[in-house]
């Protein structure tokens, strides 16, 4: 059931809270997120932030404020609501998402949560219908999702979830190593998955961690590269990396079939 009255100074207390809260909640409800929030490279709702109040994880901030809805992952282990113990708040605590169902549920929850069940049922049937028109490009083909310092994302991650729903097979998996693991180059290159997929950051060499994504040995592997920001957290992003990894998987087919 959404409150009696829709809350009025809402304050999210992480960057995954940040992004289902700036796409439900109407601006003028928002009174802090945090300084996350306003990243580009981070947060897949940047653009709604700025403006926006940032907080500094101050206890005494939130207290100013008097919140009615405090929102975090969950909110009620946060530490500024640990320093705030003796202080009644309204909390909606969430879940980290690892698929894309999980998803769902934390848009509808915080939906509610803003006194805007329509809003959540609404962004929900978009992703869903958005996912639907993709299918599986992937064809089943394996890709790794190959980061600086050469970590690589395994299974039961919301990467993996993501990976799936493009037909794509996580070379993770096929190779049995844990949610976050590091594979160096000699066996990257050996493993030779069809597709690596990176974060769009490191496109360009900007340090010793991204440099090892641009060696000679890994030229041969197509790309596909999507902003970090749609990936982080589970957010409605998804279906943003999800058509971005279709468009690309789609040019590399396309370029296939003209041979």
């Amino acid at each position: 059931m959404p409150p009696a009255t829709k809350p009025r100074r809402i304050v999210s207390l992480n960057l995954c809270a940040d992004q289902l809260v700036l796409a439900l909640a109407d601006r003028d409800q928002i009174a802090g997120v945090t300084r996350n929030a306003t990243d580009s490279e981070m947060s897949g709702e940047a653009a709604k932030a700025r403006g926006l109040p940032v907080l500094k994880n101050s206890a005494e901030q939130i207290l100013a404020i008097d919140p009615d809805l405090v929102v975090g992952m969950p909110a009620s282990r946060s530490a500024p609501m640990r320093a705030l113990k003796g202080h009644r708040f309204n909390l909606l605590d969430l879940q980290s998402a690892d698929t894309v169902d999980q998803i769902y549920a934390s848009v509808r929850q915080t939906a509610v949560a803003v006194g805007h069940p329509e809003r959540g049922e609404a962004l929900v049937a978009r992703m869903q219908a958005a996912l639907a028109r993709l299918g599986k490009p992937g064809g089943g083909k394996v890709a790794a999702y190959y980061q600086r310092r050469g970590f690589m994302t395994g299974t039961g991650t919301l990467i993996d979830d993501l990976m799936q729903r493009m037909g794509l097979v996580n070379l993770a998996a096929k190779l049995d190593k844990p949610p976050l693991s590091q594979l160096s180059l000699e066996e990257m290159v050996a493993a030779q998955p069809d597709y690596l997929i990176v974060e769009s950051a490191t496109d360009k060499i900007a340090d010793q961690g991204t440099e090892m994504l641009h060696h000679p040995a890994l030229a041969g592997i197509p790309r596909i590269s999507i902003p970090q920001a749609w990936t982080v957290c589970g957010s409605p992003a998804y279906a943003q990396a999800a058509e971005g990894m279709a468009q690309q998987l789609a040019r590399f087919q396309d370029r296939t079939h003209a041979r």
